[in-house]
């Protein structure tokens, strides 16, 4: 059955990362859940359909957020003073391992997806921890929550404390099961192949979970070059790989199925040409990059060469999960490479930010983010009324949200033309 409802509003979302495409007052049709078209006016055929009117509301693309760390939500706001490894040591995976308890796991959980939705991220790329039955119940919440997500057990069964290192052959196993159990479960919740990072996987670790990426067709997550020190690591522990990327594509992880790898902070000439040529998406997650003292990823270069760049908040090293918040940093952090670069990796600009945070982030998902014929309608109704004068351009109504607006002026949520109401549970 063809179903049509139409959607009034002030619609705004980016095509390319150039511009914003705006239609002030204008109608949006979704049929079957997906953008039929955009009108500016309605023509007599139209009155036939279903009109839901937002007004002088914003119409947006919901947001995506490309990495995340769902155990360590009860940490955010804790250890900003340290570096990387050393907060890895004294705050992640501490609290990772607590999610043995499958009680406590659910307690958490059920806060991490209420925070999304709330949030107004309405798909996310989601690392669980090294337990099986904890990452499906982080699985069959965002089911029952309506949002898209893809979610993965993580794996690191080397160099990583007692208390949560895995077993080699387990760490496959388990990895296998949850794969075979949800892969066809749910059309919006997926499950994602998760080594950790290169240091914490065996050899015979990634050489297993590649090969199950390749029998079932299912994408990979992980992080690539983030911190000077975790590099040179790398290198030692693999001197047959001239880069930290060619580890991953070893192991048919990187790129032969869909590959997210988020930070990419200090990657090579030669790094992101092989993460250009082979597909892979690279993740941008500013706020934790500050907070962990990382550095500086040169957003800029990426974008030159044509790579994909996404959005991550990063929890919790980012303190805050709100895609926004990632967009202002974004923009920050670009204004500080244009200086130190000499003034030649220019500025990033709020349509490049906000495609990376939709369109950018949303290509993982398949036709998501945007408001293009046969996209899926994952949509936000932003009402900023409260955040000042209305008597602005669309596109200063939308910065000024980005800036300085929150979930308190997210009205509704759409995921795939559905509405999403905040999760009961």
């Amino acid at each position: 059955m063809i179903s049509t409802v139409v959607y009034r509003g002030n619609i705004i979302f980016t095509k390319s990362s150039e511009k914003f495409t705006v239609i002030e007052n204008g109608y949006i049709f979704v049929k079957n859940g997906k953008v039929d078209k955009i009108k500016s006016e309605l023509s007599k055929e139209d009155e036939v359909y279903e009109i839901i009117d937002y007004k002088d509301k914003l119409i947006i693309p919901g947001f995506i957020d490309l990495h995340l760390h769902a155990p360590q939500y009860a940490n955010l706001g804790l250890g900003m003073d340290k570096q990387l490894l050393e907060w890895l040591d004294e705050y992640a995976f501490p609290e990772e391992s607590k999610f043995k308890d499958l009680m406590y796991t659910e307690k958490v959980y059920k806060k991490v997806v209420k925070e999304l939705w709330r949030c107004g991220t309405t798909r996310s790329v989601v690392f669980g921890s090294v337990h099986k039955d904890a990452t499906k119940i982080l699985m069959d919440l965002f089911i029952k929550s309506g949002l898209g997500a893809f979610v993965g057990k993580v794996n690191m069964d080397r160099n990583s404390p007692d208390y949560i290192i895995e077993d080699t052959q387990k760490s496959i196993n388990d990895t296998e099961e949850i794969v075979c159990e949800y892969s066809n479960k749910s059309r919006l919740v997926k499950p994602i192949i998760t080594p950790r990072f290169v240091p914490s996987c065996s050899s015979q670790v990634m050489q297993g979970i590649g090969a199950i990426a390749k029998k079932y067709n299912i994408p990979v997550q992980s992080h690539l070059s983030e911190n000077i020190s975790e590099i040179q690591w790398v290198k030692e522990l693999h001197p047959e790989c001239k880069e930290y990327g060619n580890v991953y594509n070893k192991f048919g992880l990187f790129g032969e199925v869909p590959t997210i790898m988020a930070h990419c902070i200090y990657s090579s000439e030669r790094e992101m040409n092989l993460i250009k040529n082979n597909g892979v998406i690279a993740v941008h997650c500013p706020t934790s990059n500050l907070n962990v003292a990382t550095g500086i990823m040169p957003v800029r270069k990426f974008m030159e060469k044509g790579i994909t760049v996404g959005l991550g908040c990063d929890i919790s090293g980012g303190h805050k999960i709100s895609i926004p918040n990632v967009m202002v940093a974004a923009v920050q952090m670009s204004k500080m490479k244009w200086l130190e670069s000499d003034k030649t990796y220019k500025p990033l600009t709020t349509a490049e930010v906000f495609y990376m945070g939709t369109k950018a982030g949303g290509k993982f998902f398949g036709k998501v983010g945007s408001f293009e014929e046969g996209y899926e309608f994952d949509a936000l109704i932003i009402d900023d009324s409260s955040l000042g004068d209305l008597d602005r351009t669309i596109e200063e109504r939308l910065q000024r949200y980005i800036y300085i607006g929150d979930d308190r002026n997210i009205v509704e949520r759409y995921v795939a033309g559905q509405k999403i109401s905040e999760p009961k549970f």
